[in-house]
């Protein structure tokens, strides 16, 4: 996983949580064929792409796709090779996008990959390479404008429980309006946008227990997952059903633009195989214990917290 788990820590903060990028650390992570990231991306693209594909009115993106796809192409080229003009190889996943025509494998497309032919020919022809680069890496994309602070394009499949849609266009400070406790990430924003459209390049890290165990979480393709009253499920049988779910976010700039692309990693997995040792539980456990109430109730964690505290605090030998 690409989550760092030294990044659960206590007492928790709804705060930015920045850190610098490593040098020569990677910033995506390739799909491959038949993979849980792709099923779920492919099937969003195929059914609500106009959900996950956004720009604000009037926005060149082209600076920063291109930027994308040069980051790309360098970083991973056994997944993703750019002739620097209208020719792109997502090697991987089989497929390529001449001149914004989908161009499928030599001999033809296997069973899971067949499909995306299809979802890109459907696209408008500027969606084809953001859509392509979606399905081309586990990542989503966001545009972060550090003059404005807005953010003005999305190419988000996999939201953690908001809405695409409503965030496109929207500052910073007012896409963390609806977090809990939010003070710290809203009152950093304009410094934050700056921040990470200069030189540098960053990395956080968030985390949350949910019972959703898909990587795509949009309000109206989610159900509201209801967690069992106590009678009904002691902490074994509630932590059975219990899904961890993190987010690597990072920020690729482009200075002379101003701008930067923000990359989101998520993954989900049961809460019993993202603990690995009794070191790992005594650190959620002190996190989730510390969690303000506003925290607790905005992420529906509030009624079950003592069977999840009691779970973990078993699973740290305490």
């Amino acid at each position: 996983m690409p989550f760092d788990f030294s990044s659960v820590k206590a007492p928790f903060r709804m705060q930015p949580g920045l850190r610098r990028l490593a040098p020569g650390s990677p910033q995506l992570t390739p799909n491959q064929p038949g993979s849980r990231a792709l099923h779920e991306k492919l099937a969003v693209l195929k059914a609500h792409a106009p959900e996950a594909l956004l720009a604000a009115p009037g926005f060149d993106a082209a600076p920063a796709v291109r930027a994308l796809l040069s980051h790309a192409a360098t970083e991973q080229p056994a997944a993703l090779r750019w002739d620097g003009d209208r020719r792109i190889d997502a090697c991987h996943i089989g497929w390529s996008l001449h001149d914004g025509e989908p161009v499928g494998p030599a001999g033809g497309a296997s069973g899971d990959v067949e499909p995306i032919g299809a979802c890109l020919r459907k696209l408008p022809i500027e969606w084809r390479v953001p859509a392509l680069l979606s399905l081309a890496f586990v990542e989503d994309f966001a545009v972060i404008d550090g003059r404005t602070g807005h953010i003005p394009w999305l190419a988000v499949c996999l939201p953690s429980h908001w809405s695409p849609a409503e965030k496109i266009g929207r500052h910073f400070a007012e896409v963390h309006a609806p977090v809990a406790d939010n003070q710290l990430l809203v009152t950093a924003s304009a410094h934050l946008a700056r921040l990470v459209t200069g030189d540098e390049r960053w990395e956080r890290f968030v985390w949350t227990i949910t019972r959703h165990p898909n990587l795509d979480s949009h309000p109206q393709r989610c159900a509201p997952g209801t967690w069992p009253a106590e009678a009904d499920a002691d902490a074994d049988v509630l932590a059975a059903l219990a899904f961890f779910r993190t987010e690597r976010q990072t920020f690729i700039p482009l200075p002379s633009h101003g701008q930067a692309v923000f990359t989101i990693h998520v993954e989900s997995s049961p809460l019993a195989d993202a603990i690995n040792d009794a070191a790992q539980a005594r650190q959620l456990h002190d996190a989730l214990a510390s969690m303000s109430a506003n925290v607790l109730a905005y992420r529906g964690l509030a009624d079950v917290q003592p069977r999840l505290l009691a779970w973990l605090a078993a699973h740290a030998g305490r």
